[in-house]
């Protein structure tokens, strides 16, 4: 697949990439396990086939990026930011009968006439929808630099719970006590760029605490640069060979 964004957004920018990725484990082509389909699309944004039940992870870009994907039954949306939210996307994709779950944050950048079903979330709190669950989990930064590009309880990184299995995805966020307490999760989607989220060593660190059978970095895009995935994968497997590194293709539109 190679879509084009053409955004201008905070948290992404378009940069040479340093290291080579070949030294990291590519995957291609979708990934499936436990019946769940994972399907990047770029940068944040992501579907997800949970038996007949698909779900769009911040879906931005236009309609166009989601050609020849199934249409969504559930929208999560993790942040304000232009690569996690796009009204214009919103109202272009159908989303008849479909469930937008997202932050206050978010929800209050949409108009009340949006004709959007919109389920507000807030940190801690865990819901059910069509059989999936869903929990919000806080994602925010730390270091005091960093501080002002995502404070504490405006975002929501999620848990989500399916046939047993537990996906999460992180958002925009460092190693934060809350991430590294989770427990039993099969697949982690873990940002790392700067100056946004956290770097590489302490996205690893954060990894190597709560386990997570699988860990794909996604989100590595950063100001000037692009984080080194290839070290990531060093740094997690030094610590645990147990812990598969994947890496899927979030941005197609480049060589690595």
């Amino acid at each position: 697949m190679v879509f084009a964004l053409g955004l201008t957004i905070a948290c992404k920018e378009k940069a040479p990439q340093k290291e080579e990725a070949a030294q990291v484990e590519t995957q291609t082509e979708v990934e499936t396990m436990a019946e769940a389909k994972i399907i990047p699309i770029e940068h944040a944004t992501a579907v997800l086939e949970l038996g007949d039940v698909t779900l769009y992870i911040d879906p931005v870009g236009g309609k166009s990026i989601f050609e020849g994907q199934k249409s969504p039954d559930l929208i999560l949306i993790t942040d304000i930011h232009g690569d996690h939210f796009n009204l214009e996307t919103l109202q272009e994709l159908d989303t008849d009968g479909v469930t937008i779950v997202l932050p206050q944050a978010v929800a209050d950048q949409i108009p009340g006439d949006s004709g959007l079903s919109l389920e507000i979330m807030g940190n801690g709190e865990t819901k059910e929808f069509s059989g999936i669950g869903i929990e919000a989990i806080p994602m925010y930064n730390l270091r005091e630099e960093a501080l002002d590009f995502h404070t504490k309880g405006r975002g929501n990184g999620y848990v989500i719970t399916f046939g047993g299995g537990r996906l999460y995805f992180s958002g925009d966020t460092e190693d934060i006590p809350e991430m590294r307490a989770l427990k039993n999760i099969d697949k982690a989607f873990v940002c790392m760029n700067l100056p946004y989220t956290m770097t590489v060593e302490s996205a690893a660190d954060a990894v190597l605490e709560f386990k997570p059978k699988e860990v794909y970095p996604y989100h590595f895009r950063g100001r000037p640069d692009v984080s080194d995935v290839a070290k990531f994968k060093e740094l997690v497997n030094q610590g645990n060979p147990d812990i598969k590194v994947v890496q899927l293709d979030w941005y197609p539109n480049d060589d690595f």
